[in-house]
C-alpha cells in the first residue's frame, strides 16, 4: 500500500501543536502515513508538547537550533520514507482536510506536484495579502512558472521530486521554480486558509529584499546556471562594442586635433571597456566552475523520467 509523508516544521508553535495533531489523525484516518514534525530550535514548549501529543506515525526531528524554515523542511524531506510527501505549515493556517483531494488529483491526472492556492486568504490585505499578490505576479513574470500562490506551503509532491528539490538557502518560498528547474510537472490546486488563532507570524515586509535576491539567484539558475557564458558573453560583447565605439570616436577628434584629455566620455569608454572584459572573465570562470560541479560530483546535466525499452519479439518483428 502506498504511504505518504507529512513533513510539519515547527518554530514556537506551542499552542498549534495539539489542534494540528488532532486535524491531522481526523483527515488522514483511511490513509497509510507518517508524519515528520521538525522543531526548528524552539525556545518555548512546542518540543515538549509535540512529545506529549505524538502517536505511533509520529517521528519528531529535532534541530540543534534555529536553522530557519527551508532547513527545517530539507530535513524532514530527507527523514520522509513515504511514496508521497506533503509539506504543511505548522501554524494551522493550512487545513490537512484538504490533502486527499490534492494527493487524488496528483495521481488521477499525473501531476509530480499539486500545489496550494489560498483562494479566500485569511490575513491582513496591507502587509500580508497585497505584497503576496505583487510578489507572485513579479515571480511569475520572471520565470514562466505560472501558479497563482507560491506563498502557500501545502503541497503534495512524489517523493523522488521533493527529494531532487535541494533546499538550502531560504528558498522554500520558490519550491515550485526548483521543482520545474528538475523536470516536474505542476499545477494548483484551492484550498482552505484559515486565521492565524494561536501565536505570531514570522512573516513581514522585511522579508521583501530577501525574497527579490532569492528571485534574481532562481531567474538566473533557471535561464543561465548550465551556461553561463551566455548570460555574461553578451553583456561582456556589448560593453567592449560600445566602449570601443566611444574610444574610436576619441581617437578621431584625437587625430583632427582636439583636445580628449580629462574628458568624461574618456572615461566613460575605459570604464565601460573593462566592464566588458570582465564579464567575458566572470563568463569563462563560471564555466569552469560548472564543469566542475557536474564532473567532480558526477552529475548529470539532464533529469530522465523513464526508460522504455520494448519486447525482443517485438524488436524482431520491426
Amino acid at each position: 500500500m502506498e504511504k505518504i509523508s507529512l513533513v510539519i516544521t515547527l518554530y514556537n508553535e506551542a499552542l498549534n501543536v495539539q489542534p494540528l495533531f488532532e486535524k491531522i489523525r481526523s483527515a488522514l484516518g483511511g490513509l497509510t502515513y507518517e508524519v515528520i514534525v521538525v522543531d526548528d530550535g524552539s525556545n518555548d514548549t512546542t518540543l515538549a508538547e509535540a512529545r506529549q501529543h505524538a502517536d505511533a506515525h509520529t517521528r519528531i526531528v529535532v534541530l540543534k537550533r534555529n536553522f530557519g524554515q527551508t532547513a527545517a523542511m530539507a530535513a524532514g524531506i530527507d527523514y520522509a520514507t513515504g511514496d508521497y510527501i506533503i509539506t504543511l505549515d505548522g501554524d494551522l493556517q493550512n487545513d490537512p482536510a484538504d490533502i486527499p483531494a490534492m494527493l487524488d488529483k496528483l495521481k488521477k491526472e499525473n501531476w509530480d506536484v499539486v500545489a496550494g492556492n489560498r483562494k479566500n486568504r485569511k490575513d491582513g490585505a496591507l502587509l500580508r495579502k497585497i505584497p503576496s499578490a505583487l510578489a507572485n505576479r513579479l515571480i511569475r513574470k520572471l520565470t514562466g512558472v505560472t501558479i497563482r500562490d507560491y506563498g502557500c506551503t501545502l503541497k503534495v509532491f512524489r517523493a523522488e521530486t521533493a527529494k531532487s528539490l535541494e533546499l538550502y538557502g531560504e528558498l522554500h518560498r520558490f519550491i515550485p521554480i526548483l521543482a520545474v528547474l528538475q523536470g516536474a510537472r505542476i499545477t494548483n490546486m484551492d484550498v482552505l486558509h484559515h486565521p492565524r488563532i494561536h501565536g505570531q507570524s514570522k512573516y513581514g515586509l522585511g522579508r521583501t529584499l530577501k525574497v527579490l535576491s532569492d528571485l534574481l539567484l532562481l531567474a538566473f539558475f533557471q535561464k543561465y546556471f548550465k551556461r553561463p557564458i551566455h548570460f555574461f558573453g553578451p553583456l561582456g560583447m556589448l560593453c567592449l562594442l560600445a566602449g570601443g565605439a566611444i574610444n574610436f570616436y576619441l581617437l578621431i577628434l584625437k587625430i583632427l586635433g582636439e583636445d580628449i584629455w580629462g574628458r568624461p566620455l574618456l572615461i566613460l569608454g575605459v570604464t565601460i571597456v573593462l566592464a566588458g572584459i570582465q564579464f567575458l572573465t566572470f563568463g569563462v570562470i563560471a564555466e569552469l566552475m560548472m564543469r566542475t560541479y557536474y564532473e567532480s560530483q558526477q552529475k548529470k546535466t539532464y533529469v530522465v523520467k523513464e526508460i522504455i525499452t520494448l519486447p525482443r519479439n517485438l524488436l524482431h518483428a520491426s
